[in-house]
């Protein structure tokens, strides 16, 4: 056996490895997005959650995903991980508002 990696492997690492840093700080601006969605719901008094809404982006990352050949399970999880800690947010934003 070779310890020697493939330029081929290289390559498509370092590709994996620009397309997680995209997808970090695409989560940075959505996380930034939503926090002022939480700041405005606090202010205005309204709920930290909106399950119409989830339930209803959830459905429509499903379709995307499969549309897209990704795993609609996995995105399911995932968006519903990352609505979680915005909700999680939403509700921090709102008790400091009111303190």
């Amino acid at each position: 056996m070779t310890d020697r990696i493939p330029d081929e492997l290289v390559a498509l690492r370092d590709e994996i490895d620009h397309i997680d840093s995209q997808l970090v700080n695409l989560l940075a601006n959505r996380f930034s997005a939503t926090e002022r969605v939480g700041l405005l719901k606090a202010r205005e008094g309204l709920d930290s959650v909106d399950q119409a809404r989830e339930s209803a982006k959830l459905d429509a990352l499903g379709a995307l995903a499969l549309e897209k050949g990704v795993d609609e399970q996995l995105v399911r999880e995932l968006f519903r991980q990352i609505m979680n800690a915005v909700v999680a947010n939403h509700v921090r934003l709102r008790q400091e508002s009111s303190d």
